[in-house]
């Protein structure tokens, strides 16, 4: 029996279990429900290639229909393989801001979430190859960090559109006191080897080196369907492993399979609306409010054509802070002849919610993103589409079509589309809070032996994309457990 059985072998999970098993009396068994191999070098070129977006493996990568707003919907994707989505995504590792701990905090009611709190394990975490000397930097990390050295054309060009538009460069957007506002080139986890330019997510960088560990054991190809009980404790899971079902027993859970798996999971077992689960046959263990809210990033994409050749590079080199605003320019083409400029809204004030459609483990759940439905969240997209004209005009780039001078709430529909970094649908808070599933040290509220680690616990929206969190949380969720 596992003293701690984790569940998802992601950009969390696998932090988790490199730390945890540091202990070599401390037994800890890992669930992935994707394939793994055992060192770097084995893994497939694409999940190897930090220039590739590999979305069209099917085997990797778990799909969900979801619901953007009332009358669109579109696709999202999670990685379905060690190293979870960190091993499939676009290598953007930048820390959320300080701002953002801090309202985490105020929404927790308690500090043990700040900056400074977590400035330590932010250090502990990276290998920062450009400003590892520098204050609130780590040079002996696992992840290592790099900006890109050499920018494609198209980004030179977007620098100096930037520049020529007023704003300002952060050459670390990573410094604790990094500007919210400014042009800088993003930080990658990646490394450089025989040309190549490598993804090294969690899996890589925290699982694999410690494989050889005997109190470490790694159950790829396993997928959980349940958490059993016994009481009000949870004492395992019941999974599927190549057809045959199977129950692992565990002292303590902990779940880190990602914002959408994490929540399914509790739902399917009896964790969430006590009405929603009868209605599914499911018996109520716990009501809690899982999947009750959730926040992500709405994205609006223009596709423009520009004279620059293109380039094997990573998808994004340079981004545009705006306070709540996020202008990116991909490198690479995501439609054939055109490039594309996008538009995330990094804080919105809207919110979204997670259903299950069944108890059957294999039934996807019910995402509804609920995006565009407030006012102010319309307003600051609109504003910055009227932005993102100059700057294209400045990089000497032709639009798709023509960009309107007033935005309309249909235009911003037909071009609207997902980050996919969803977060929040088991939301850390007090027992008091109605909002909260887990308390400030990951556990579940009303459940022994049961803990939530991974990018389903944030209660507030990220200002930056979400990878670097995700592996925070692991190194903070491996202090707090074993405290």
């Amino acid at each position: 029996m596992a003293d701690t059985l984790i569940v998802g072998g992601g950009s969390a999970g696998c932090v988790l279990a490199a730390r945890l098993s540091a202990d070599p009396d401390h037994r800890v068994r890992v669930l992935e429900a994707g394939p793994m191999w055992s060192a770097p070098e084995t893994f497939p070129p694409g999940l190897r290639d930090a220039t590739v977006l590999p979305l069209d493996d099917q085997a990797l990568l778990w799909h969900y229909p979801i619901q953007l707003t009332a009358t669109t919907t579109g696709p999202t994707v999670r990685g379905r393989v060690i190293g979870g989505s960190g091993s499939v995504n676009g290598c953007y590792f930048v820390r959320a801001p300080a701002a953002d701990f801090a309202a985490w905090c105020r929404e927790i009611g308690t500090d043990g979430w700040t900056y400074d709190e977590l400035l330590a394990s932010m250090r502990r975490l990276e290998h920062d190859h450009d400003f590892g000397a520098q204050p609130g930097h780590g040079t002996d990390g696992p992840i290592p960090v790099r900006r890109p050295a050499i920018l494609t054309p198209l980004t030179e060009a977007f620098v100096a559109a930037a520049a020529a538009s007023g704003f300002g460069e952060i050459p670390d957007l990573n410094a604790p006191d990094a500007p919210d506002t400014g042009f800088g080139p993003v930080p990658a986890n990646v490394e450089h080897r025989d040309g190549t330019t490598v993804r090294v997510g969690s899996a890589q960088a925290y699982l694999l080196p410690a494989l050889t560990r005997p109190n470490l054991t790694v159950s790829a190809e396993t997928t959980a369907l349940r958490i059993r009980f016994r009481g009000s404790r949870a004492i395992g899971v019941e999974c599927l492993r190549a057809g045959v079902a199977e129950f692992i027993a565990a002292d303590r859970i902990v779940l880190c399979a990602g914002a959408i798996e994490s929540a399914a999971l509790l739902l399917r077992s009896g964790i969430g609306d006590p009405a929603r689960l009868r209605a599914l046959g499911i018996p109520v263990v716990q009501a809690l409010p899982v999947g009750a809210w959730c926040t992500d990033h709405p994205e609006i994409g223009i596709d423009y054509r520009h004279d620059a050749p293109e380039r094997r590079r990573p998808v994004l080199e340079y981004v545009l802070e705006l306070g709540d605003i996020e202008m990116r320019p991909y490198t690479m083409a995501f439609r054939p002849g055109f490039r594309q400029f996008a538009l995330a809204l990094m804080r919105p004030h809207g919110s979204g919610e997670l259903r299950l459609r069944s108890a059957d483990p294999a039934d996807p759940p019910w995402i509804d993103q609920r995006y565009l439905e407030q006012r102010l969240d319309r307003d600051r997209l609109r504003a910055a589409v009227r932005l993102s004209a100059q700057i294209l005009d400045a990089m000497a780039a032709v639009p798709g079509e023509p960009i309107p001078d007033t935005v309309s709430d249909a235009w911003l529909t037909a071009h609207l589309a997902t980050s996919q970094h969803l977060s929040g649908t088991c939301r850390m808070g007090a027992a008091s809070d109605e909002r909260a599933v887990v308390d400030a040290r990951c556990r579940v509220h009303g459940i022994d032996g049961l803990a939530v680690a991974d990018l389903s616990i944030v209660p507030v929206p990220l200002g930056r994309g979400p990878q670097a969190t995700a592996v925070l949380i692991g190194e903070r969720a491996a202090e707090l457990l074993t405290g």
